[in-house]
C-alpha cells in the first residue's frame, strides 16, 4: 500500500509515461533499470498486457512500489469501477488518477461542476477500500468560467478528491503551483514534480523555475503527500538518463 508521509519524507516514485518507449520495448527490464536508479516506486500510464498477479510480482522482486496509475475516467465508472479497484488492489496501488478530462468534461463551468460531483462520489466508493480517486493538471485547470478558475470549481467543490499538482505544467499556464495547493492544504496525497523554464527548452529537474524547496516546505508540512512523482519528458537526452538525472538532483536535496 501507499506510503504516508506523516513524521517523515514521502517517497519518490517515476511516472512510466516518462519512459513509455522503453516500456513498451522492455516492460520488465525498464522497470529493472528504473529500481536500480533508486526509485521507490513507480506510476503506471498502461501495464503493457501484464496480468495484476504478474505485475505485482514484479514490483516485489524489484523492491517497487506501485505509486498510482493514471488511468481514464470511463475505467472509474459502471461496471468498470470494480474491476479496476480489483486490478489495483492485487498490484498494490491506492490512488487511481484521471491523467486528463475529455473536452466536453471541461467547455463550461456548469461542466466542470459536473464532473466535479462524478469524481466525488467516485471517491467515495473506492474510499472504504482504502483507495484515492484524483485528478491531474494540465493548463486546462487554470482557465477561467466568469471570477473563477476550473481548478476551483473542481477542487473547491470536492472533499476528497486528491488534488495530483504538476508544478511544471502549472507554471507553463502562468500560474504559481503553489499558491493554488496552499487554497487547498491537505489534498496533495500525490505530486507531480516536473520542470519547467522560462527559457530553457529541455530543463531537467532542478534546472529551471520550480521552486522546488517551497514545494518540499508545503507538501511535507502541509500537503499530506505520501507521494512524489517525477514525470519527465526531455529531447535533449535519452528517456532513462533525463529521469534519473532528475531523482539525482532530488537526492541531493536530500529528498
Amino acid at each position: 500500500m501507499s506510503s504516508s508521509a506523516a513524521g517523515g519524507k514521502a517517497p519518490i516514485a517515476l511516472q512510466l509515461y516518462s519512459v513509455r518507449h522503453q516500456c513498451k520495448e522492455d516492460f520488465s527490464g525498464t522497470l529493472a533499470a528504473v529500481a536500480k536508479m533508486g526509485y521507490d516506486g513507480v506510476e503506471f500510464a498502461g501495464y503493457y498486457d501484464t496480468p495484476a498477479g504478474d505485475l505485482r510480482k514484479m514490483l516485489d522482486d524489484l523492491g517497487l512500489k506501485a505509486a498510482g496509475t493514471h488511468i481514464g475516467l470511463p475505467t472509474l465508472e459502471g461496471d468498470e469501477l470494480a474491476r479496476t479497484v480489483e486490478f489495483n488492489q492485487t498490484i498494490g496501488n491506492d490512488f487511481l488518477v484521471v491523467p486528463g478530462l475529455p473536452a466536453e468534461r471541461r467547455a463550461s463551468a456548469e461542466a466542470w461542476s459536473a464532473t466535479a460531483a462524478l469524481l466525488n462520489e467516485i471517491a467515495g466508493k473506492v474510499s472504504a477500500d482504502g483507495m484515492w480517486v484524483g485528478c491531474h493538471n494540465h493548463a486546462a485547470e487554470f482557465e477561467d468560467f466568469g471570477d473563477r478558475k476550473a481548478w476551483d470549481i473542481l477542487y473547491g467543490s470536492t472533499g476528497k478528491v486528491v488534488m495530483q499538482m504538476d508544478t511544471g505544467n502549472a507554471l507553463h499556464a502562468g500560474v504559481d503551483p503553489l499558491a493554488f495547493m496552499a487554497k487547498y492544504p491537505g489534498r496533495q496525497q500525490s505530486v507531480h514534480l516536473k520542470e519547467w523554464s522560462a527559457s530553457k527548452e529541455w530543463p531537467v529537474v532542478g534546472d529551471g523555475d520550480v521552486d522546488w524547496a517551497g514545494v518540499f516546505d508545503f507538501c511535507d508540512s502541509r500537503g499530506d503527500t505520501r507521494w512524489y512523482v517525477v514525470e519527465f519528458e526531455n529531447q535533449a537526452y535519452p528517456a532513462l538518463e533525463s529521469v534519473g538525472k532528475c531523482l539525482e538532483f532530488l537526492r541531493g536535496m536530500g529528498r
